[in-house]
């Protein structure tokens, strides 16, 4: 499928070459001409003041009726029998999203026997859950998961569709966006309606963590993005709030292609990490893994875990799993420690849900401080052997 010309029109002025992000636009002839390299994004139309350039009518016709797209849908995951507590978390922003909307949330439950996991989504704010529970959902299958909710979505055209950015839903929402043919922004950081257009904004980092971009979808519906867990606060039942539970038969046929033949709970303590109450961060300030021995009978002390930055972890200091940032996990205890720790936005994206942060820091101009709730400028080696011998004092290990 190619992008389409009307030489009479064009004046070979070469602004839609100028405005091609991907570099897939050349002059030929005195006339634009794209390469392999087109994504039939748009924006070389847009730009053509003369008009000159358009889209294929097999592509117009792929685009979602927005007029008719309503309502917020998220997709709830749960475990071992219980919903997990980042779908709450973004149950509670979702219910906010559909009041400045006035339209309804729904929450999409999957699995098997888990019908009576749907009340606690109308306790907390969904209007209307759908709830689908058959033997083959029993096992997380990302082909399965994902032919049931496409066959939903395409039904319905919700407004908006918001999953989490887990490894589940890293794995299946990308799948979802294809076969709709619509946007997906991944990993957001903060979600908000404007209150001119109605769309979602979607805020996430970007060129590396450097910015922060709000991205837009005012053509296709559903508007999709996934959150990244703990960036919202964990809301309050909301009471008296009355919800509809409605059971849908499973009527699509699922892909055969993936069989998962069982899952193995490896023993990992990233679990503890994401739920701890206090967190201990070391940055490239701590020069090396033997002097993590300093950190861990700190946490030991004050019984918390232990994360990193994604330096310490790339030199091989911290396991992958304990990589807390944009491209780890995003923590939200009660107190984080941050020691050794510049304060890069991409680990900042990973702490901002926390409580109360305290920074060791020597250099006073450290970005970390930014958003400190305390802040110490101190070498961390002097300061932390005392930080220690004062807690054992404290707690009598120490005369």
């Amino acid at each position: 499928m190619e992008l389409l010309l009307n030489k009479e029109k064009c004046t070979g002025c070469q602004i839609c070459i100028d405005a091609c992000p991907f570099s897939a636009l050349f002059m030929k002839e005195g006339y634009p001409e794209a390469t392999e390299e087109c994504r039939l994004c748009g924006l070389c139309i847009k730009s053509c003041p003369e008009g000159a350039l358009s889209l294929p009518e097999e592509l117009k016709k792929k685009k979602r009726p927005i007029k008719k797209a309503r309502d917020i849908w998220i997709y709830a995951e749960h475990r071992d029998g219980k919903l997990a507590r980042v779908s709450l978390e973004l149950l509670g922003k979702g219910r906010k999203l559909a009041d400045k909307l006035g339209q309804k949330l729904v929450a999409i439950l999957l699995g098997y026997q888990v019908e009576t996991l749907a009340s606690g989504l109308t306790d907390y704010g969904a209007d209307i859950v759908y709830v689908i529970d058959h033997p083959e959902l029993d096992t997380f299958n990302e082909k399965h998961y994902g032919a049931v909710l496409i066959s939903l979505l395409k039904k319905h055209c919700p407004n908006i569709f918001l999953a989490l950015a887990t490894p589940r839903g890293r794995s299946l929402i990308p799948q979802i966006a294809a076969e709709l043919e619509t946007g997906l922004t991944a990993d957001c950081t903060d979600l908000d309606i404007n209150p001119e257009t109605g769309l979602l904004l979607q805020t996430r980092p970007a060129f590396g963590g450097n910015i922060m971009a709000i991205i837009t979808c005012p053509d296709h519906r559903p508007q999709m993005a996934t959150v990244r867990p703990h960036i919202f606060p964990k809301p309050q039942p909301i009471p008296g709030h009355k919800g509809k539970i409605i059971r849908l038969e499973m009527e699509t046929e699922l892909p055969d292609n993936v069989k998962v033949k069982s899952f193995i709970k490896t023993d990992v303590k990233e679990s503890n990490l994401i739920e701890a109450d206090v967190i201990i961060g070391v940055g490239r300030g701590i020069k090396g893994p033997e002097n993590l021995k300093m950190i861990e009978e700190l946490a030991s002390l004050l019984n918390a875990s232990i994360g990193g930055s994604r330096a310490v972890v790339d030199a091989g200091w911290l396991p992958s799993r304990c990589q807390i940032g944009q491209t780890g996990v995003t923590v939200s205890p009660k107190l984080y420690i941050a020691c050794g720790i510049s304060g890069a936005i991409q680990h900042i994206v990973g702490i901002q849900s926390a409580k109360t942060i305290v920074a060791i820091n020597k250099d006073p101009d450290a970005p970390i401080f930014n958003v400190a709730n305390y802040g110490i400028v101190a070498d961390m080696f002097e300061f932390i052997p005392k930080l220690i011998e004062e807690i054992k004092k404290s707690k009598g290990e120490l005369t």
